[in-house]
């Protein structure tokens, strides 16, 4: 029987906070209570927000709490060439294609799309003369994954039988068998112009690497199981069990996120909370 694993995967964007430790003492309680493992992964692709300080302030926070983890821990920033070699393949079978458009250009044509957000997503291959100009100019571009090319690929007998098992709930209630939806994500990015990878294609090679079963996470990234669920399909990898987990919220009701500056972890311990009254307050 294959042993229970899951992973806390946190990117070094700022300094964890309250939902940040639910999260990952959820995970560590589900893995003990299996008698399995939680992993740490640090992913840190994007080079425009990634820092060592937080890095090295992830390791605190979570020693603080009293986690520990397998090592060597995997940082994903350290492996850009396994991403590679699965861009190559998926460009090989015809899968990918060239995006030049800039984040405001994608967020013009959704303002502009006839038939809703979902088909701006979707922006489809630059002609091939303008293709051909922009790479001549040596303009960067980012690879996306076309979902015509994989419903073809697949087969429509594949395509339509794509899901997840959820063990724990999503946002509506979701539990159980939930048929995947890839087309709600539209033609994702799979590598940025910047880092050569991006989220949803990274997630899921490590997933697949390090022997994931479970992957244990917030509600926040409930919808990006169904684009994540295609890529594992089309790459021949397994598809974990699925739990995922309200997500905490402040006395304003409002979710903690390191964008809103949310409370961290390093200044309740600096206030003297100690680890055992703030596993108290989040019911573990």
């Amino acid at each position: 029987m294959t042993r229970f694993t899951t992973r806390f995967a946190p990117s070094p964007t700022g300094r964890l906070h309250k939902g940040h430790a639910f999260s990952a003492l959820t995970a560590q309680r589900m893995a003990d209570q299996a008698g399995g493992a939680m992993l740490l992964r640090i992913e840190d692709i994007d080079p425009t927000r990634c820092r060592p300080p937080f890095e090295a302030g992830i390791y605190e926070d979570l020693t603080w709490l009293g986690l520990d983890w397998p090592t060597p821990v995997r940082r994903q920033s350290e492996h850009l060439d396994d991403y590679a070699a699965v861009v190559a393949d998926l460009d090989r079978r015809g899968l990918l294609y060239r995006c030049f458009r800039t984040r405001k250009q994608v967020l013009d044509a959704i303002g502009d799309a006839p038939h809703g957000p979902s088909d701006a997503a979707r922006p489809g291959p630059h002609p091939p003369a303008e293709e051909a100009a922009l790479l001549a100019q040596g303009l960067p571009f980012a690879w996306r994954l076309s979902l015509d090319r994989a419903r073809e690929s697949l087969g429509a007998a594949r395509w339509s039988d794509l899901h997840f098992i959820e063990e724990g709930s999503g946002p509506d209630g979701e539990t159980g068998r939930i048929a995947a939806r890839p087309e709600t994500a539209g033609d994702v990015v799979l590598a940025r112009k910047d880092a050569g990878t991006a989220y949803h294609l990274a997630v899921t090679h490590d997933d697949a690497l390090q022997g994931v079963t479970h992957v244990v996470r917030g509600h926040d990234l409930f919808e990006a199981t169904h684009i994540q669920v295609l890529i594992q399909a089309l790459m021949d990898w397994p598809t974990p069990v699925h739990h995922h987990h309200a997500l905490l919220t402040g006395p304003d009701g409002r979710r903690y996120a390191k964008r809103d500056r949310s409370v961290t972890l390093a200044e309740l311990r600096e206030a003297g909370v100690t680890p055992q009254a703030l596993r108290t307050e989040l019911g573990f």
